[in-house]
């Protein structure tokens, strides 16, 4: 799955790192280094260590898998506890060093955790809840900082590009995606920021580790320290990701709830769009909050995409994304609306995310973290505030998709549902902190033509009670 633009992006690096070398050894000739060493950098470094415990019960009107397809999934309970434990050294001769370990351990285990991205052995009456066990290198790099205004970062590492709809680490769950592979960020032109990368490797929230070629290139203009104009280029080259997420209309095609790449069906799709889901997406954004005056902000956001197949992908990928809203904002009080919408090509392919924090859109309940083959057309009012210390976000979605789908009886719909989120987090201290969430969906129209297939989106209650202590 070499890919020219690979190439390109590894003659990029390459070109990189000599050029910044000979810097290096030049400004050597001309002045020492000041006498500050290697244990000087690590005892001025960072602290990147964490623990975070999370109770997560979760109510889904769906029914089990066969063979006992005929009962209602059993309430989720999960109990868990993530550990994160790790340092960053500050730079020495223009390097820093990373490294950070994993743990996520079960106190409560009744959910179906979805670990390596298939259904956990004798838990499938539960709702899938992505929260498996693991203990692993959540980050192991080096950055290199040799060239003014640029830092090269090889190794294991966290990414979040924008508002992290297309790339992402989907922090919110337990183990968090990580990207193995080689960055670059300069920021050499004025209130600009470039981001190119390449890696060849990526850890699901499932633990589970896919290899291929994902290529990201964003290119940010900071119009003012609030309001920037993005263009962005992701190609993603890696086989069997099963974004699409079956199809319902086929027997045995049944997605499950996850996030992220790969997110795929219980069997395998037959559609080539499964199967062959190289694409490559290209996009501008342009997002902002604007001054008005001492209390009052707009906020606005217009953002396109297209999606195509790259690299032996299926041709039926080919569809397009976009938001646009606004609102205003007094003080810490705000409110906006926005519609975002996933097209679909004729009910064939719809348009995905499969490297975003996904859970952060469409509804906190992650019924559409796998946009539907007939896509989805989301309008969204989002109120905020703070009173005292608390910070408080209320959001309320209307479902509908782009193309009509088959419900009971053969008829066709195009309402998903409804769904209300809100979520209320409060500082203790600087270090301690917690966060109280709760997701609603209501289905309307049911999506597929039996009450009990588990491709439909069920009504849906989800509770999150998280407590996170940061060193």
């Amino acid at each position: 799955m070499k890919s020219s633009t690979s190439l390109n992006l590894r003659q990029i690096f390459i070109g990189f790192l000599i050029v910044g070398a000979m810097g290096t050894a030049y400004a050597e000739e001309l002045a020492p280094l000041p006498d500050y060493t290697l244990l000087d950098a690590i005892k001025a470094g960072k602290n990147l260590t964490s623990f975070r415990l999370r109770y997560e019960p979760v109510d889904q009107d769906a029914f089990q898998p066969a063979p006992n397809a005929s009962k209602k999934l059993e309430q989720g309970n999960a109990l868990t506890l993530r550990s994160l434990v790790g340092w960053q050294t500050a730079p020495f001769h223009n390097f820093s060093f990373t490294a950070q370990a994993i743990n996520v351990g079960k106190f409560q285990d009744d959910y179906n955790d979805r670990s390596d991205n298939v259904p956990q052995p004798g838990k499938t009456q539960y709702p899938a809840i992505v929260d498996p066990d693991n203990t692993d290198i959540n980050q192991l790099f080096v950055d290199w900082t040799g060239i003014k205004n640029t830092r090269v970062r090889l190794g294991r590492q966290q990414l979040n590009l924008d508002n992290v709809r297309f790339v992402g680490d989907i922090g919110f769950r337990q183990v968090m995606q990580v990207f193995n592979g080689i960055s670059v960020l300069n920021k050499s032109i004025p209130d600009t920021e470039i981001f190119v990368s390449h890696f060849d490797r990526v850890k699901q929230i499932t633990t589970l580790l896919r290899s291929g070629n994902f290529d990201l290139i964003n290119a940010k203009y900071r119009i003012s320290p609030s309001e920037s104009l993005v263009g962005y280029g992701y190609f993603v080259d890696a086989d069997n990701l099963g974004q699409n997420g079956g199809d319902p209309t086929k027997a045995g095609n049944i997605p499950q709830a996850g996030n992220g790449l790969g997110a795929s069906s219980d069997t395998p799709a037959t559609s080539n769009a499964d199967t062959n889901a190289s694409s490559r997406t290209l996009g501008l954004r342009l997002d902002g909050v604007h001054k008005l005056d001492d209390h009052w902000k707009a906020l606005y956001t217009a953002e396109y995409a297209k999606q195509d197949n790259y690299k032996g992908g299926s041709n039926l990928i080919d569809a397009h994304y976009h938001k646009f809203g606004g609102g205003a904002m007094y003080n810490l009080w705000s409110l906006r609306i926005d519609q975002e919408v996933l097209s679909s090509n004729h009910g064939k392919y719809a348009f995905q995310t499969p490297l975003g924090t996904n859970h952060l859109f469409q509804g906190w309940a992650d019924l559409f973290l796998i946009t539907p083959r007939q896509g989805i057309k989301d309008t969204c009012v989002t109120f905020g505030t703070g009173i005292e210390k608390a910070k408080i976000l209320a959001e309320y979605h209307v479902f509908y998709s782009d193309e009509n789908f088959t419900t009971i009886g053969g008829k066709s719909a195009d309402k998903y549902g409804t769904e209300f989120d809100v979520s209320v987090a409060y500082p203790f201290t600087d270090k301690f902190n917690a966060k109280l969430e709760y997701a609603k969906f209501s289905e309307d129209d049911v999506y597929g033509t039996t009450l009990k297939a588990a491709f439909r989106k069920p009504d849906t209650e989800k509770i999150w009670v998280t407590a996170m202590y940061t060193f």
